[in-house]
């Protein structure tokens, strides 16, 4: 006879936070928008307290800004502070890839590679919500092995804040190819355990979706106004 297994019990903020998460990073919530908990409570068919304790947890990850008494809106980021999150994102994943390398495992190299096949199949697919999970996933198992728990904790927040414009990018992208090759790459440099080339791919890799968003959210702003 087996024993009890415990199964993982989500309270209703944390199951309308992450179902707003969602909205948030596939543009459904668009960046500006206010959201009102009055409609939020009659749309969940919830009362506004749980909605309240949701929308406490995306003001913490940073994806709304919440006031006590004008409601809350979807965070718009200057295009400045999008340049500045890419930045860190530069900073903390090269620092993580160039530690992790030389740790790197079998059983590492096999994980990520796993992920990048299912990253590639979501491209095929179009399927842009799943690709967004699934680069960060892979992301991380690729520094995984540098042991940083605090820093990756630091990244996952920021990475929330570019997830929904690097989604945003690629549904309208048409090249993606070489997005997917240098993906590819950065795993064979790690297993070659060419830290240095693996390290100036990623960075390259991450400023170059950083100039491709900047330039695509600067454009649809000057169609759709401040």
């Amino acid at each position: 006879m087996t024993g009890k297994r415990a199964i993982p019990r989500l309270s209703l903020p944390e199951v309308i936070a992450n179902d707003l998460r969602e909205r948030i990073l596939s543009g459904d919530l668009a960046e500006g928008e206010t959201i009102r908990q009055e409609s939020l409570a009659e749309e969940y068919e919830v009362s506004r307290m749980p909605i309240r304790e949701a929308l406490k947890r995306l003001d913490a990850e940073g994806l709304v800004n919440l006031t006590t008494n004008r409601g809350a809106t979807v965070t718009k980021h200057s295009l400045a502070e999008m340049g500045e999150i890419f930045d860190l994102r530069i900073l903390i994943e090269v620092d993580l890839f160039r530690r992790a390398i030389p740790l790197m495992t079998a059983n590492d190299f096999a994980r990520s590679a796993k992920i990048l096949d299912q990253m590639e199949d979501s491209y095929d697919a179009d399927d842009v919500g799943r690709w967004g999970s699934l680069n960060y996933n892979y992301h991380s198992a690729l520094y995984s092995a540098a042991g940083r728990g605090l820093t990756n904790e630091l990244l996952q927040r920021i990475s929330l804040q570019t997830d929904r414009y690097v989604r945003m990018n690629l549904s309208v992208m048409k090249q993606r190819e070489p997005a997917k090759e240098e993906h590819r790459k950065l795993l064979t440099l790690a297993q070659e355990r060419q830290t240095e080339k693996a390290c100036k791919l990623l960075a390259e890799h991450i400023g170059r979706t950083k100039d491709q968003l900047l330039e695509m959210v600067a454009a649809k702003r000057d169609v759709e106004g401040p």
